[in-house]
């Protein structure tokens, strides 16, 4: 059964607050007059909210001491996300960037290094960490727009067994890349490259369930050729927190020790717990309606005059208008309830909480900030 929260009713609870306005009348010690207006945020698939069936499920969640091992629900994530994955062991963590850490904290001892690409999210936007907290010397090629490294550098930049070098310890991939769903022939090629050089192959695949529903297969099927993967709960799937990295028996022990290490050990995380479990029963075929919207919402605009519109084939279209229009449509957007985050190309991501008709008030807010522009 697939959760969806009804669109033609407000819900409180769910509805970010766009205008408050004080009510006067005998009530106003229990409403305070909230007049409140439905948004569509595209920034990120980050800013969806809970379902109601997700709430209560979350209240009613079996809970203990996590630390401990003693919390039901999060036992039970942990088992639902190996099996869906097709690995021996799996844990729950906070965040995908402390997932991709942990991950590549087992794989790697300090001084030890990992291959991944230039414009990777654990290179780019994890903070470091690798580095910082890991030790780990990060090898950085170029990858293209379908999220590839050049196979021939990957085995050139392996080191030899020298003393002057870090030791070539990891190859790590992304799937999906900036929305693109990365081939599997790639990815079997490239799973064969490690394992004759010794190295392990790590998927930070935050969005792989997105891959896998473009694909119309399982994800264990793009997971077979990985030894470990962090994907995200609290991204397209809806959960309001939490990732899971999935991989062999004995490596998962040592992602549970560095999780504790990293300040991840959380205890009754049941409740959290119950979130990510309701998003794979309830939440992953949908992901389709959300591929299907990005799709539209690019048809719907890549007619428009001075835009350059880019679908990547799930939940993101990439928008680049004139630089000069930039703020103006932004503005526009704002007008018409659409948030997007401002940048010379805008990315809009579509998620659980974005509705059919969206895509006719962004085309409308486009149109108006380039006829603004314009003026």
């Amino acid at each position: 059964m697939v959760d969806q929260q009804p669109r033609d009713t407000l819900d409180l609870k769910r509805c970010p607050i766009r205008t408050l306005r004080l009510y006067t009348g005998p009530l106003d010690c229990l409403l305070q007059g909230l007049v409140m207006t439905a948004r569509i945020d595209l920034r990120s698939d980050t800013v969806t909210q809970p379902t109601q069936a997700m709430r209560r499920t979350m209240a009613d969640a079996e809970v203990g001491d996590d630390v401990m091992g003693e919390d039901h629900s999060v036992n039970r994530l942990e088992a639902i996300s190996a099996e869906r994955c097709g690995m021996e062991g799996a844990v729950f963590v906070p965040s995908g960037t402390q997932g991709n850490l942990a991950a590549m904290m087992a794989h790697c001892g300090r001084g030890e290094e990992v291959i991944l690409g230039h414009d990777a999210h654990t290179y780019i936007n994890e903070g470091g960490g690798i580095a910082v907290l890991g030790g780990v010397q990060p090898q950085v090629l170029e990858m293209d727009a379908r999220g590839q490294m050049d196979l021939e550098a990957v085995v050139a930049a392996i080191k030899p067994d020298d003393p002057h070098h870090a030791v070539t310890r990891l190859l790590a991939q992304e799937n999906t890349h900036h929305g693109a769903v990365v081939s599997r022939e790639y990815l079997a090629d490239a799973a064969a490259l490690a394992r004759r050089h010794g190295l392990g192959h790590h998927l930070d695949g935050a969005r792989v369930f997105n891959a896998s529903v473009a694909e119309n297969i399982e994800v264990g099927e793009i997971l077979r050729y990985f030894d470990s993967v962090s994907f995200c709960l609290s991204k397209g799937l809806g959960a309001p927190v939490g990732s899971v990295v999935c991989g062999p028996r004995e490596l998962m022990k040592r992602v549970r020790r560095w999780r504790k290490v990293l300040g991840g050990g959380m205890r009754q995380a049941g409740i959290l717990a119950a979130a990510g479990i309701h998003a794979l029963e309830h939440h992953v075929a949908r992901l389709a309606d959300d591929h299907a919207r990005a799709r539209a919402m690019a048809e719907a605009l890549e007619n428009l005059d001075g835009l350059s519109v880019r679908y990547t084939g799930t939940n993101m279209l990439f928008v680049t208008p004139p630089r000069e229009r930039v703020a103006a449509i932004v503005e526009a957007l704002a007008d018409e309830g659409v948030t997007v985050k401002a940048a010379p190309t805008l990315r809009l991501v579509t998620h659980l909480d974005v509705p059919d008709e969206a895509v006719a008030v962004v085309r409308r807010g486009f149109e108006r900030g380039l006829a603004a522009g314009a003026a």
